[in-house]
């Protein structure tokens, strides 16, 4: 059996600070994720608005068609929620955070 050795530190130079690039602007940012699902949403709740509107004025739709519409939208919409209320609630225990 050998020994086990210790740990050698880390070689950092002094006076040398890790740069930090600032973010950039991608398709996949959390942003342009998070505009992107509230738009879906906003549509999805204007076609089951559309839909509801179409079927009271007699409208060629079925009640079917009209109920998953406004369904997925409630869904969406419930969804988009939770992601703002977990944001919220990450933001505060940020903010929380003593210095």
């Amino acid at each position: 059996m050998s020994a086990i050795n210790g740990i050698s530190p880390a070689s950092i130079s002094p006076g040398i600070a890790p740069r930090l690039e600032p973010a950039t602007s991608s398709d996949n940012s959390f942003k342009n994720l998070l505009v992107g699902s509230i738009e879906q949403v906003n549509t999805m709740q204007r076609d089951a608005d559309s839909l509801v509107e179409e079927l009271i004025t007699g409208g060629d739709v079925s009640p079917a068609e009209v109920l998953t519409a406004v369904q997925k939208a409630d869904l969406g919409f419930r969804l988009m929620m939770q992601v703002r209320n977990k944001a919220l609630q990450a933001f505060e225990e940020i903010r929380s955070i003593q210095i």
